[in-house]
Parts: C-alpha cells; structure tokens; sequence
C-alpha cells in the first residue's frame, strides 16, 4: 500500500474484507467518496491489469482516430490505414502538447496544432518542420525513429479495446479464457466472431452520480431485482437466478427464465450452437475492472464504465447481435426492443446506485455486511479491490 493509500483505508479494513463473507464487511467510505483515492486508484487499481478504454467500432474506417481521456490519462484509439487498431499517448512527442482534440478521419498525417510536428498512423514521427532552424527541416543528431508517439498495450476483444498500462500484465488471451471457456459451452467455438454491432439500436450511454465501484457491485448480484426491476421481476425472478464467481477477475449472476422475446416480441437469429435446452439461460459477468457483459441466445451486450470522478461514472453501452442476417433491416424493430429493454432496465438501476453513493456521505456506514447467500458475487469484488490496494503478489 501507499503512504496514502494506508492513511486513507488502514489495513485492518482491508483484511476486514478479505475475511469470510459471514463476518466480512465491505469497502469503507473512503472508496467511494475520496477524490484522493480515485486518484490513486488507476495505478494502484488498473494500470497492472487490463482494463476497457473503448470499442473498436467506434473506429468507424481506417484511418479513424478517437481521443479517449482515462481517469485523467489522454489516449488515443487510431484505426491504421490497415485496419489495425492501436492505442498511444495522446501527445507529441516535441512538447507534450494533447496531439488530437476531436474523433475523426485523419487526412495523410496526424499534426500538432503546437509546432506542426507530424505521425501517421503507426505513430511514426514523419516531419519537423524548422527543427535545426528556418527552412531546415532536419538536424544533425535527430532521429525521427525514436520519437515516435508512445505505444500503449493494447488489445481487441469483443469489439472492446483494452490497454495495460504498465505493461507487465499476462497476455490478454490468457486474461480472458477462463470467460471464454465458460461461454463456449453457451456460443460454440465460432459464437465470438459472430457477433455484430449495429448503430441503429445498438448502443447507450448512460451518466450516473455514482462511484464506478457501485455499478460494479449492483451488477454483480441479483437480490435487488424484486424491488428495483418489478417488470423483469414478473418473468426472470430472483429465484430463477443463481451466483457467478470464477477465475480471478470474474463474478456476477445468471438468469435460468430469460424470456424477453417472448415478452417483447423480438425475433432475432440465434448462435446456432446455444444448447436447445437453455435458450432461456443468460448470464451477466462483471469482468474487473470496468466492463459489464451480457449473453443471451440472440444477442449480447458490453458496457464499459468510464470513471470521471470519484461520484460520476458515464456507463457505455454497446450492443451485439448475432450474424450478419441480424443486422438487416428486417430485424431493426427486434433490434430497438432490444436496446429498450436494457435502456429500461439500467435506467431503473441509476436511482439504486446513486442512492448508494449519497449513502456513502454518512459515518453510519463503513461498508456494511453481506448475505452470505446472495452476496458472494459483490463480496468477491471488493476482495479483488482489497487485494490490489494490500498489494498482493496474487491479486489479478
């Protein structure tokens, strides 16, 4: 822990946590309302794993550059000429100036608005204008090749682009597979390539007065869903749903009655390898640190939480079909029943949350305490937290 980190949540709190869910408590208030610790939090908390800083078909044809600004870091998402997405630090290499300001198609090279130094879309270095003086283009001693723009770690998973920070993570392909190798029984061995994004009923975004954490942990369990989620209550109850915890990064619940084509209407194509005995099975995963997924027989959806502060989170939503049938026109109103559905459903979840985050103001609370049946799910989260802020040579 850092000297800040120790002054702000003292160890015992922290083994507190990691104690056995009967007698645990959960992360204290500082957590949640100390913009102190949310400045801490994305060194100590995500830049030694992987965490989600957008979608890559939000890159919409090569050549496409999106500035992205993460808990204060700028970055820039860049579609190469090639198709390849990459992730660098958002600032010339000369003097540090923020190198894009706006999304959008680049035109032969990337320029700094500051001395007019250029990039092209592998981040190399390509001009200097008056570098060695008027007119002199290059100098003596001066190597382009080393001052290109600073790559960061990244990879595309799911349309969803991920960066390591610090770059000492696992491989993203070993991070991931204890989800893919769950899933693969519900998808097949294809599902994950055939999935689609549609712009037309297929995305959301959501501000929320709330701590990033707090949407994790409402997303993790399913106890609430008779008082906050009446309506998806009369047809997925809490008892038709059970607890999700594995790997080292994952936890979140899944559903035994998922029936929304049958209550909406919605027809849409199907991965062709679901079990025919689970076509209402879906689960929702919390994937630590900021991503929250869905899978359903016929679509599937990923949100990424974009902490602001430490009482505002803006949560992204991105929604996915199957094949390419599904994004046809004949589709478009299953497609916007869809996205209703999960636009009502997170929007009655926003009053729950931010309720959370007022609640967090008072001394009367330090964390509280779990069901230590229903609450395994947020439980394992806020070990996952405490683990990384103690330092734990395991922690995921």
């Amino acid at each position: 822990m850092t000297d800040l980190t120790q002054s702000l949540i003292p160890a015992r709190q922290l083994d507190d946590v990691l104690a056995p869910i009967e007698e645990a408590t959960g992360m204290p208030n500082e957590a949640y309302v100390s913009e102190a610790f949310f400045a801490e939090e994305r060194d100590r908390l995500m830049a030694n794993t992987w965490v989600c800083v957008g979608f890559a078909s939000d890159l919409i044809k090569n050549g496409y550059v999106k500035p992205v600004d993460f808990m204060g870091l700028p970055l820039l998402m860049m579609r190469n000429k090639d198709g390849e997405t990459q992730v660098f630090h958002n600032v010339c290499s000369h003097r540090g100036m923020q190198l894009v300001a706006e999304e959008g198609e680049v035109q032969g090279v990337i320029r700094c608005p500051y001395h007019s130094w250029t990039y092209d879309l592998n981040g190399n270095l390509r001009g200097t204008p008056h570098i060695g003086g008027v007119g002199q283009h290059k100098v003596d001693g001066f190597k382009c090749e080393k001052h290109g723009l600073k790559p960061i770690r990244s990879a595309v998973w799911m349309d969803m682009v991920f960066v390591n920070l610090d770059g000492q993570a696992p491989e993203f392909a070993e991070h991931v597979a204890p989800l893919e190798n769950r899933w693969r029984d519900f998808v097949g061995p294809e599902g994950f390539e055939l999935l689609r994004r549609v712009n037309m009923g297929g995305n959301l975004e959501i501000t929320v007065n709330c701590n990033w954490k707090l949407a994790v942990e409402n997303y993790c369990e399913s106890y609430h869903l008779p008082w906050v989620h009446p309506s998806l209550n009369t047809y997925s109850r809490l008892e038709d749903h059970y607890n999700i915890q594995f790997g080292e990064h994952f936890s979140g619940q899944g559903s035994l009655a998922y029936r929304l084509s049958d209550v909406a209407g919605t027809r849409l194509p199907k991965f062709p390898s679901w079990p025919k005995d689970k076509m209402e099975h879906a689960e929702y995963v919390s994937f630590f640190p900021n991503v929250l997924l869905g899978i359903q027989a016929d679509h599937a959806f990923a949100m990424m939480l974009e902490p602001v502060s430490a009482a505002k989170t803006v949560e992204h939503l991105r929604v996915y079909y199957v094949g390419d049938e599904a994004t046809q026109d004949a589709y478009a109103a299953c497609r916007t029943s869809t996205l209703e559905s999960w636009r009502v459903v997170f929007g009655e979840d926003i009053g729950a949350v931010e309720g959370m985050q007022r609640g967090r103001q008072s001394p009367g609370f330090q964390g509280g305490v779990f069901s230590p049946v229903l609450d395994h799910p947020t439980h394992f989260f806020h070990q996952w937290v405490a683990r990384r802020l103690r330092g734990d040579a395991d922690a995921a």
